[in-house]
């Protein structure tokens, strides 16, 4: 009578059912899906089968023994009990690994380590030595799992995930997985044929699916598995296995005509892809070219398959370039390959939503933790339209509210702009409720900053409108997007407070008011420019000439840069960042300004301010709204504490001088009973200083003329 054993092959969550229709055309028994995996049954040779052949299992084990825990003693106990001498040499290192826990092993190590122990303590006995323990490629790998009180004991047979087959010499940036790249193909529907892969980075779908179509193992490349490691290793039988699927596998490849084809427009990607195919022995089934899929057209002969792992950006930052992308390759599949089977995989159904086509199919599957969508297309198979040429652009028809008012902002704030001599400008200023978006130009470069959503529209909304605000203002200002920046203004930690986009240069020079400055798109949590102030800047300049000016808390020193070109006799410039002071002393620089008479100061603000000794005429002041200052007792509130900031400026502040105060707190009261009593009055200049393109928010700053009280 043949004998069963007892066997788990795991896989990425979501291909249980298909790796359970894969087990039982390989000849397994008594299949049943559990959460990332199917256990079955089948004899030892069906198992190596298996392992040798499946394309979407991650590690095939052998169950040893079940049992109840209830302490540490009775793991031990149990595992002291196993004859393990019989199922491993004492020669052979071995490697124990650990998954679950429960009261009484609360830590994996600790439930792998006990594991160890008892194997050991058992050779010691019964043979008085004992194996290595290996951490790196061992022979033998034994697997604990607990769940509650029930244990399981487990051989692995496969050693290195069976989803590394043996071909891969490089990668692209972010591959795929080749059992998750098997599942996709098999979702897909392709089982040979013309096969194209416009985006194939390291070319592992066209491998996958070109191994798939002929017929060959997906693991005939691996050398080594665990259970060649084991005492009843059947030498004969694995051997008679490989070589009659090498000898299927050549025959295969040398009588097949099937033509595969994959683009990438990384010639380095590619040089890795094409060492990958060469590794697979598939040189002469796939060709690999150098091409961009925003370029792409049907020079094929017949119909066909065409699948795609698009990048999906986890950055918010990447996402123009992305939006664009899936547009175009959209317009291009729908005007060059009707009648063509098309896939696509990816975690962004927002950017798959941007082909413009309507998916016949649909599954989830997860690219480890990371939640994926595989949507099947059918392009309609009436006749090809006349292959023309397919421009980058969006297709109207969809946020038309916004679209036409970006355009109607645009052709009246052109004008303006170049009669104010500015290239630095808002477009878009949340005009209308549903686009909560501010939309600024800078040169040839647009920043896009879409404010956190309120929390009565729905997260997948939000994400659409995001979408289409940066969809239309591409199509609509034509501009590259490489060079569109988009910014979502909400509480988020470490490096996605801010997200960059493409890796390309993004500091340039603007101008305003023959004023020039330097601007980073990218790199930090501002440009660099305060575009709300132009018009304060501009006022600094005026007031400026002949008079001793003082810029407190001075970012990028462009207040300076006005007040300075406006005639200030000298200047001071205080700010605690050296990095924004640099930056202060490059924008020096690009207006040929001389340091001789105006000097930078790296300092706390506050602190510099309270034991300053010198006069002032002329005061520029935009403090922050909190911060831990050393000359607070806790911190500074400039709602609680700008009559103490006041109090120090009255010092300093020359007989005649004045202080520009601005302050962009929404609902900020000035104390003018306290500034009164310092000998102070204010006057509120903010509409005097809010220039047209800021018109429509009435609280994105105020501003105060402060003077002493004649």
């Amino acid at each position: 009578m043949t004998t069963l054993n007892t066997y788990f092959a795991s896989s990425p969550k979501g291909l249980e059912l298909l790796l359970k229709e894969e087990l039982i055309e390989l000849g397994a028994q008594d299949c049943r899906e559990t959460m990332a995996g199917v256990s079955f049954k089948s004899t030892q040779l069906t198992a190596y089968k298996i392992c040798l052949w499946s394309r979407l299992a991650s590690r095939v084990t052998l169950q040893l023994k079940t049992f109840k825990i209830f302490d540490v003693l009775d793991l031990y106990l149990a595992v002291t009990g196993m004859h393990w001498e019989k199922i491993f040499d004492i020669d052979k290192t071995f490697a124990v690994s650990c998954s679950g826990t429960n009261d009484s092993i609360r830590d994996t190590q600790f439930g792998a380590l006990k594991v160890k122990d008892g194997i050991v303590d058992r050779f010691n006995k019964s043979m008085g030595d004992r194996p290595n323990v290996a951490k790196n490629d061992p022979d033998v790998r034994i697997h604990l799992h607990i769940r509650r009180e029930e244990a399981t004991l487990s051989l692995d047979l496969c050693g290195n995930g069976l989803h590394q087959r043996g071909y891969r010499q490089g990668t692209g940036a972010a591959p795929l997985k080749e059992n998750l790249a098997a599942a996709i193909i098999k979702r897909s529907g392709y089982t040979d044929g013309l096969l194209v892969d416009p985006m194939c980075g390291s070319a592992t779908l066209l491998i996958e699916a070109a191994l798939m179509a002929l017929k060959v193992p997906a693991g005939i490349l691996r050398s080594r598995y665990c259970f060649q490691q084991l005492n009843d290793f059947d030498q004969s039988g694995w051997e008679e296995l490989v070589a009659q699927a090498k000898y299927q596998a050549r025959k295969n490849i040398a009588n097949s005509d099937l033509k595969v084809y994959g683009f990438d427009k990384s010639w380095r990607v590619l040089d890795q892809a094409k060492a990958n195919v060469r590794a697979a022995g598939l040189e002469h089934i796939i060709e690999l070219e150098t091409g961009d899929a925003k370029n792409l057209v049907n020079d094929f002969t017949s119909e066909g398959t065409l699948i795609c792992n698009p990048p999906y950006g986890e950055r918010m930052g990447e996402q123009p370039e992305l939006i664009v992308l899936h547009q175009v390759l959209g317009e291009r599949l729908k005007s060059e390959f009707s009648g063509w089977n098309v896939a696509f995989f990816s975690s962004s159904p927002d950017l798959l939503s941007r082909l413009g086509m309507r998916a016949n199919k649909q599954y989830k599957l997860f690219n480890g933790a990371l939640e994926c969508f595989l949507k099947i297309y059918q392009i309609s198979s009436i006749a090809r339209q006349a292959k023309a040429h397919v421009e980058t652009q969006m297709t109207p028809g969809f946020a038309e509210d916004f679209r036409n008012r970006l355009k109607k902002n645009i052709k009246q704030l052109t004008k303006w702009a170049k009669k104010e001599q500015v290239n630095c400008y808002r477009l878009y200023d949340a005009d209308l409720p549903e686009y909560n978006a501010a939309i600024d130009l800078y040169g040839d470069w647009i920043v896009v900053q879409e404010y956190k959503a309120p929390k009565d529209v729905p997260e997948q909304k939000a994400k659409q409108r995001i979408m289409d605000i940066v969809a239309v203002t591409l199509d609509v200002t034509q501009i590259d997007p490489n060079k569109l920046v988009l910014k979502v203004r909400q509480k988020q930690k470490g490096s996605n407070q801010y997200e960059k986009i493409q890796q390309v240069k993004s500091v340039f020079t603007v101008s305003e008011y023959g004023a020039q400055f330097e601007v980073n798109m990218k790199d930090y949590l501002d440009t660099g420019l305060f575009i709300d102030h132009r018009l304060t800047r501009r006022m600094l300049g005026q007031m400026s000439a002949g008079k001793r000016f003082l810029n407190l808390f001075s970012y990028t020193g462009s207040a300076s840069v006005h007040a300075i070109l406006g005639g200030a006799e000298s200047s001071v410039t205080v700010d605690m960042s050296n990095t924004y002071l640099d930056w202060a002393k490059r924008n020096f620089a690009l207006n040929n300004i001389s340091m001789r008479k105006h000097e930078v100061v790296q300092a706390d603000c506050l602190a510099w301010l309270a034991r300053c000794e010198d006069k002032f005429d002329l005061i520029f002041i935009d403090p922050p709204t909190f911060s831990n200052s050393k000359r607070m007792e806790d911190s500074f509130d400039v709602e609680r504490d700008h009559i103490q900031l006041f109090t120090w400026l009255e010092n300093i502040l020359s007989v005649s001088g004045e202080i520009i105060f601005s302050k962009n707190k929404r609902n900020f009261k000035l104390d003018f009973e306290g500034l009164e009593k310092l000998g102070l009055k204010a006057t509120n200049i903010t509409e005097k200083n809010r220039s047209k393109d800021f018109a429509r928010n009435k609280n994105i700053s105020n501003c105060w003329l402060v003077e002493r009280v004649a």
